[in-house]
């Protein structure tokens, strides 16, 4: 390692690491770094000679972003930082060492410590600079055994000037970790000596021991006696195919990335969202625990059956039961609850028996004996092969019999189930559940094959009775060859059942006849049923635990916590005991069995639909390493598990269905906080992106448009009555972008306007607001507009409108804001853009006043305003400089000098601090703010449709009325005419209302509106423009035509001689607003138009402020005069 630069040389970049909280040099202690790394030391006990200036720990953690967040033992470590680096000991597969930080495939970085500046920094490639290379540390999300997780320097940290202070964004892309998962890497970083199994111990011996249950000793021969050897073979396949597809599917999930506990709860969850995997992971714990019971009663009922047999009787068959059950269950419990390394040797040992009980089968068929003849069994016999190889169905169907064996096939999720506990989940889940299924099926097939070549379906099991030496003239069947006439056994229909109690129809323990010795397949048989309900009863709390952790459903959070070195859920355990004694004592078994089924059938074609969707989402996410799968044959595989469901048993499979769409609609109701990257995220992306370049192809037309507002909004939270009524007819119609122009006149901050975009969309989302929230940074409101008229929307869905509040303070405040307002209204004209204004008596924007909304999805939303407040609470002043342009509806502008601005949290709600009293004012506008909230009474929406701006004016309140709140308001229509045409115009208006099918309660003609209004009103109005006026008449003509330059809002006086009788249409508007719509809910009216270049600004102000003044909320409306009705079809 080179020595560190001498103290007067700065590093080559000032980008700095300091110590965190771990080991530090001697020399002084920086007092404000940058960057940090916290040192891990080495455990090896040669690293504590090595040589060094002695370190002190630093007792406060530095702060900074670049840091190791699992670290040893610093204590083990005393040489310095700049000392050379020892051999270090290797730990998982990081080598960390005090004097370099490495990864061992190779990554060279060392850090130095600066003198000079009291920092650490990096070498990469001989280079002094904190960028880093690629190291798998970066991209752990947990502090995991594996290996250390490292935070990679930032964006901000390499690339920000060097007197800025790093911007602190957390994790990216969804890599931030959720409680559950934190709990997760704290306990794996804590644990020592946790117990891992490989793919063998761990999945191989738990899928086979699941898969050969008691099917294999007690019903196989039997559905071979019904179905022959062929279909038999048949209904092995079947199943394996099923199970051989699910198995792909689940190697699939499984090698997209690492894999917790959790099993199938975890792959189904992590693939298709909490919903699916939510109601999954309920119902398969649940049918675990339920299984445990059948498991153990299968167990009890045949050393209950041993035991009457040799005439030993505690109560009667029934408590007999109920008693071996239990004893057997707390003994499962106790091996269970002892460690998962118990169980793990319980599941060899029980593994072991069970493959001697399959070969000392096999072994018998070879030793053919006569004793055994009479029970039907007479070795291989080409004859007796032949008769059985055909179905001989008796009270049975193909499926029934496909229906009885199917559940023998459904443990391959034992190994799965246990995730957490494997040493390499991605390895071992594809291996040993594959081959599982190899090895089950063959044997499967092979009992199949050798008991259908050696077994008759039928025999009497009397040696004398059944043989007729003399006369075999009319014997039939293949035991009549070696002496045997079992013909008396034979049934006369499909539904008879035969009298003889031996043969592969009606002994289900032919096997043990069979084997070399017979009581092997006893204990072969206790073998499968205990190591399935060993299996069970470890499945279900694992995946209960890994439920119940992610928090999906209330009040089992308890359940989560785990115990020891291996997190074992003995609560867990505690619950899966209960539920399966329940079941042993109380629950009839042979009716639950289907259902139990069809709950595994159902997590298996969800495992499968996983892949599906997952393929078809094309997310680039989607990367598993095993290849062998293929989303068709899985959409097969989920539609086969679907089928077979219904075959098993239909009313259980219906119910089974209600039962998962009933838990996916609660957690869908409930929208659990988590952010799995599942494929339903990625479909849905998928499928939005293919629309929206779909809808790019398709022309406009004019019955499938849609408003696309650009609200002007400011902070969505600052003007919700703004936000409220556009909401209103935009909801689950058009699309609604919330516009924020954010002033800075230098060094924009461009790092708080993300995390805003981020803070301000959240906080619509848990308001209910469907909007999109888009802040630009900009030099004044219209440059910044023209940025969001141009730039926002993508495709078809791009704004038509833009929605402005109005600005009631022009008046008294800078006019330069006045112009640049309505050149963004003569902007939106020139983009082809309607116009809409919204003004309300009281103002629109609240966010001077605290804690009056809910900003809970929000956390720390702060925005930078000044306390001052104009007189109608409209504007948010950011600076105490002159009238600056914030009195907008949509601006905030950032302080000039880049100091922090007097700032206070926004509409934020602390239970701690009083609240301060408010004034009427503000008391007025709080309320005015809610108004579009609540639910409007019986009342009207005035539409006063003056000029045909292609039918926005009337569209915007049809939709309004139509919305559950306004359900109870008329639309009233007024249009203007003429005095001795007013019946006419009526129904003509009527006529057009009609066609487009538009309801509407009342049509009222305006034939005066041309009346000279009032003298006091034309008075007012002048006196609003006199403080405006130009009045070139009174000065030079070059002083007027400088001053009208430099203020070219200024009103001429040959401007308003030109347009007299439109002012005085404004002012006489006002008075018949007043007079016929003083009481409406909401007025919506046609939006004066004013020439640009030809009407100053302040003129055009004067219009819209005199048109709207004094009177309930209006809507001034002006579309871009293309048609938006039709009365076509």
């Amino acid at each position: 390692m080179s020595s560190p630069p001498s103290p007067s040389v700065s590093p080559p970049e000032a980008d700095f690491l300091a110590v965190d909280g771990g080991l530090k040099p001697a020399g002084p202690t920086p007092s404000q770094s940058r960057f940090q790394v916290d040192l891990v030391a080495e455990a090896a006990a040669n690293e504590k000679a090595a040589a060094g200036d002695s370190v002190d720990k630093v007792a406060e953690e530095a702060k900074g972003r670049f840091r190791v967040v699992n670290f040893a033992d610093p204590s083990s470590a005393a040489s310095s930082p700049d000392a050379a680096p020892a051999d270090g000991a290797q730990n998982g597969d990081t080598v960390m060492s005090e004097g370099s930080l490495h990864s061992s495939t190779g990554g060279q970085q060392h850090y130095h410590y600066d003198t000079h500046t009291n920092t650490y920094y990096l070498r990469t490639f001989g280079h002094n600079t904190i960028d880093a290379v690629p190291k798998i540390d970066f991209y752990r999300q947990t502090a995991a055994p594996l290996g250390e997780k490292l935070i990679r320097p930032t964006l901000s940290e390499l690339h920000d000037e060097l007197d800025k202070e790093p911007f602190e964004d957390g994790f990216a892309n969804g890599e931030d970790l959720t409680p559950a998962e934190e709990a997760a890497a704290k306990e794996a970083a804590e644990s020592k000596g946790v117990v891992k199994f490989g793919w063998v111990k761990g999945v191989l011996v738990r899928c086979m021991l699941n898969i050969w249950g008691v099917m294999l000793f007690i019903r196989m021969t039997w559905i071979v006696g019904q179905a022959g050897v062929v279909c038999a073979c048949v209904i092995v396949a079947m199943a394996t195919v099923v199970t051989t597809i699910t198995g792909c599917s689940t190697a699939a999930i499984a090698t997209n990335g690492f894999v917790r506990g959790g099993g199938a709860y975890y792959l189904i969850s992590r693939s298709l969202g909490p919903e699916f995997g939510g109601s999954i992971g309920l119902i398969f714990a649940f049918a675990n625990a339920v299984a445990v019971a059948m498991y153990v009663v299968g167990f009890a009922e045949t050393v209950v059956g041993l035991l009457h047999g040799s005439a030993l009787i505690m109560l009667d068959e029934t408590n007999d039961v109920r008693i071996v059950g239990t004893i057997t269950v707390l003994i499962l419990l106790g091996i269970s609850v002892a460690g998962m390394e118990w169980e793990a040797k319980a599941q060899i040992f029980l593994l072991v028996i069970l493959i001697s009980a399959i070969f000392n089968y096999f072994i018998g068929t070879f030793i053919p004996i006569e004793s055994k003849e009479k029970y039907g069994f007479f070795g291989y016999d080409g004859g007796i092969m032949m008769e059985n190889l055909l179905p001989d169905f008796r009270g049975e169907t193909f499926f029934s019999v496909f229906a009885i064996f199917f559940p023998a096939a459904t443990g391959i999720l034992a190994g799965a189930n246990i995730s957490g506990d494997l040493a390499d989940p991605q390895m071992a889940i594809p291996r040993g559940t594959l081959l599982a299924i190899l090895i089950t099926g063959v044997v499967y097939l092979g009992v199949a094959v050798s008991a259908g070549a050696c077994i008759v379906r039928d025999a009497t099991g009397k040696e004398i009775n059944g043989t007729l030496s003399s006369d075999l003239t009319n014997c039939t069947g293949a035991a009549c060859r070696f002496g045997y006439d079992f013909s008396s056994c034979r049934v006369l229909g499909p539904q008879s059942q035969s009298h003889c109690k031996f043969g592969l129809h009606n002994d289900f323990q032919i096997m043990s006849v069979v084997s070399g010795f017979g009581p092997l397949i006893t204990a072969g048989i206790f073998s499968a049923t205990l190591s399935s309900a060993l299996a069970s009863l470890v499945s279900a709390p694992k995946v209960f635990q890994a439920l119940c952790k992610d928090n999906i459903y209330p009040g089992i959070a308890g359940f989560a916590r785990g115990y020891g070195k291996n997190n074992e859920p003995l609560r867990g355990y505690l619950l899966t005991f209960g539920i399966a004694l329940g079941f042993i004592l109380i629950a009839e078994l042979n009716t639950i069995a289907p259902i139990i089924s069809n709950f595994f059938l159902a997590s298996y074609a969800l495992i499968n639909f996983s892949v599906f969707h997952a393929s078809l989402a094309n997310s680039p996410g989607w990367r598993p390493s095993f290849k062998y799968y293929n989303m068709w044959v899985s959409l097969a595989g989920a539609m086969l598990c679907c089928v077979v469901m219904f075959v098993i048993n239909w009313w259980a499979a219906l119910l089974t269905n209600v039962i998962v769409l009933s838990l996916y609609i609660y957690v869908s109701y409930k929208k659990p906080d988590v952010n799995w990257g599942s494929s339903t995220q990625a479909l849905t992306y998928h499928q939005a992106l293919t629309h929206s370049l779909q809808l790019c192809g398709v022309a406009e037309h004019v019955k499938t448009f849609r408003p696309q507002c650009l609200v002007m909004t400011g902070a969505p939270n600052s003007r919700p009555a703004l936000l409220h009524l556009v909401h209103a007819f935009t909801k689950n119609v058009g699309l609604m972008v919330c516009g924020h122009v954010r002033i800075s006149s230098r060094r924009p901050n461009f790092k708080e306007l993300n995390s805003d975009m981020v803070r301000y969309q959240r906080w619509l989302l848990n308001n209910n607001s469907k909007a999109f929230y888009t802040p630009v940074i900009a030099e004044d409101l219209r440059q910044g507009t023209q940025y969001l008229l141009q730039a926002s929307g993508l495709g078809r869905l791009k704004p038509n409108t833009l929605v402005l509040g109005f600005k009631n303070d022009w008046a008294n405040g800078d006019m330069k804001e006045t112009e640049t307002y309505i050149n963004t209204i003569h902007d939106a004209f020139d983009f082809q853009y309607g116009a809409v204004i919204l003004r309300l008596r009281e103002g629109l924007d609240i966010s001077h006043i605290q804690g009056q909304d809910d900003t809970s999805g929000m956390k720390d939303v702060v925005v930078s305003i000044d306390m001052s407040k104009d007189s109608d609470g409209d504007s948010s002043k950011l600076s105490s400089k002159a009238a600056s342009v914030q009195n907008s509806p949509a601006v905030q502008k950032d302080d000039e000098d880049d100091s922090k601005a007097s700032t206070q949290p926004l509409l934020k709600k602390d239970k701690t601090s009083p609240t301060t009293p408010l004034n009427v004012d503000d008391q007025k506008l709080l309320e005015a703010s809610q108004q579009f909230q609540k639910k409007q009474g019986k009342g009207t929406v005035d539409v006063w449709w003056l000029f045909d701006d292609g039918g926005l004016t009337l569209l915007i309140p049809y939709l309004i009325a139509n919305k559950k709140k306004w359900k109870d308001c008329k639309i009233r229509v007024f249009i203007g005419g003429k005095i001795n045409r007013i019946d006419h115009d009526r129904r003509a208006m009527a006529t057009l209302l009609s066609k487009f099918r538009i309801d509407f309660s009342d049509i009222t003609v305006l034939g005066d509106i041309n009346t000279k209004p009032k003298t006091e009103s034309v008075a007012a109005f002048a006196k609003m423009i006199e403080p405006h006026r130009l009045r070139e008449d009174d000065m030079e003509q070059e002083a007027a035509e400088k001053l009208k330059a430099e203020e070219p809002w200024r009103i001429t006086d040959n401007e308003l001689v030109l347009y007299k009788a439109k002012s005085n249409r404004q002012v006489r508007l006002n008075e018949l607003l007043m007079e016929h719509s003083s009481t409406a809910n909401l007025i919506v009216m046609s939006m004066p138009l004013a020439r640009k270049g030809a009407v100053s600004s302040a003129l055009y102000m004067s219009w819209l402020d005199t048109l709207s003044k004094d009177l309930p909320p209006i809507l001034l409306v002006r579309g871009n005069h293309q048609s938006v009705l039709t009365f076509y079809s």
